[in-house]
């Protein structure tokens, strides 16, 4: 069974400039890769390990300021491979769970494939696939 500790690294490796919001893309680099990544990163992780997608609200001085994504695996356990993201003062709240349309995502759709490809072809090379 793939498990959050493998696919980890592999996200990561499979994180880019191409893969992050287009409209957030000069906020990516190197020293934050995990920005603008989530929910793109939060439907692979789905993709590959089941569970529900979280929808919650970032805010800054107490002011919505965008939204994030992550994960609630079947077991309960709540995963958020994009939450080193996040600058001083930024804070996630209210998170709820949301239903993923089937066709999902309507928007961002090149970076969602581009990323799950990267992902799924690192799994296909990975010495160890299942811990």
């Amino acid at each position: 069974m793939l498990s959050v500790e493998t696919l980890r690294p592999l996200v990561r490796a499979a994180w880019g400039a191409d893969t992050c919001y287009p409209n957030a893309s000069q906020e990516w680099g190197p020293g934050n890769p995990a920005r603008a990544q989530c929910g793109m990163t939060a439907l692979v992780v789905q993709d590959l390990l089941g569970g529900d997608l979280i929808l919650g609200e970032v805010h800054v001085d107490g002011v919505k300021n965008g939204n994030h994504y992550w994960n609630r695996l079947p077991d309960g356990t709540e995963v958020d491979l994009t939450a080193d993201q996040f600058l001083p003062g930024e804070v996630v709240v209210n998170g709820q769970v949301v239903h993923r349309p089937p066709d999902a995502p309507r928007r961002f759709r090149e970076q969602y494939e581009l990323l799950r490809d990267r992902v799924l072809a690192a799994l296909e090379t990975a010495p160890s696939r299942r811990t």
